[in-house]
């Protein structure tokens, strides 16, 4: 049976008047990887605080890797490891000198701290630029170097905030690989990012956090079934096309800025030909047609009210 490495209960955080975290609750299993979405200011990253020791919550309680995270402030920090949203490197050092001063920071042994300093550069393919400064690694070699510098002291839980922000996509493809190797070592990871693909992929289950409330929790799958299925895209050249196109299909629902229909389908080639006779019906004619399926970007949506395009960003 999987054990629980991180348990929220209540959680309530807030500045004045305003309210972060209005009592949520969280259920993180050992050895898994959870993801928090939620739009800008929904409260992320005062959670991540909370849990990490960095903030007081104001009630509930929480629990990470077994103690409380008010009480027993030393011991959740001795379990765990944060890498934040940008990379906390000596630039001026080599890759090597960054890891080797935290293994002297862990208080590990001389021969110890060779030892793991070398496992995690060869880990992170870091060995040919271990000895060149950090200001000359690029985006993805400190991400890299940052989270090996994360696991020096061989963490059961580590906190991720937004992990492969910047990054170009082969970097962040080979962040998700380390993630899953991670996770294949038992290691428990709590991931805040802007990216609902890489939550989709990466993650085993993820909560949806808006306005200091916990609006969904579950896996990705589930979060999907909760929103209607398939549905056909249609866009039009025109604001005239539109109207009468949204006329016509009175279950869609219409974005004017995009001059686009949403319509409700199970996106199978007879309701799509059932939908063509109709716009062919009323002479209607668009400009583009699209089948989309649910993605974490329509759970999004629908929980939110907002897409994650414009609004997603750890807070």
């Amino acid at each position: 049976m999987t054990s629980t490495a991180i348990a929220v209960s209540g959680l309530r955080k807030a500045y004045r008047d305003k309210v972060v975290l209005n009592g949520i609750d969280l259920d993180v299993r050992a050895g898994t990887v959870f993801s928090l979405l939620g739009p800008n200011g929904a409260g992320k990253t005062t959670t991540v605080n909370v849990l990490t020791t960095l903030l007081k919550a104001d009630g509930g309680t929480a629990r990470v890797a077994g103690h409380d995270v008010a009480t027993e402030t030393r011991a959740v920090r001795a379990a765990i490891g944060v890498t934040g949203q940008f990379a906390a490197v000596d630039e001026l050092m080599t890759g090597q000198e960054n890891l080797q001063l935290m293994a002297d920071l862990k208080r590990l042994g001389s021969g110890e701290g060779r030892r793991v300093v070398t496992q995690l550069l060869e880990r992170f393919d870091l060995v040919e630029s271990a000895q060149k400064p950090v200001s000359s690694y690029s985006g993805g070699m400190r991400r890299k170097l940052d989270l090996a510098m994360t696991l020096v002291g061989k963490p059961r839980i580590i906190f991720l905030d937004e992990p492969t922000t910047g990054l170009d996509p082969r970097s962040r493809r080979a962040m998700w690989a380390i993630v899953r190797e991670l996770v294949a070592d038992g290691v428990t990871l709590f991931l805040t990012t802007q990216y609902l693909e890489e939550a989709d992929r990466i993650a085993d289950r993820i909560a949806v956090l808006d306005q200091g409330r916990l609006v969904a929790q579950g896996t990705p799958d589930d979060l999907k079934r909760q929103v209607p299925g398939s549905h056909v895209r249609l866009r039009f050249t025109d604001a005239v096309e539109l109207d009468a196109a949204a006329r016509a299909l009175t279950d869609s629902t219409r974005d004017d800025e995009a001059l686009a229909l949403r319509v409700p389908s199970d996106g199978g080639t007879r309701s799509l030909r059932a939908l063509l006779d109709r716009l062919d019906e009323y002479s209607i004619s668009a400009e583009e047609l699209s089948v989309h399926t649910p993605d974490l970007d329509d759970v999004f949506l629908a929980l939110t009210g907002r897409t994650h395009t414009t609004e997603v960003v750890a807070k």
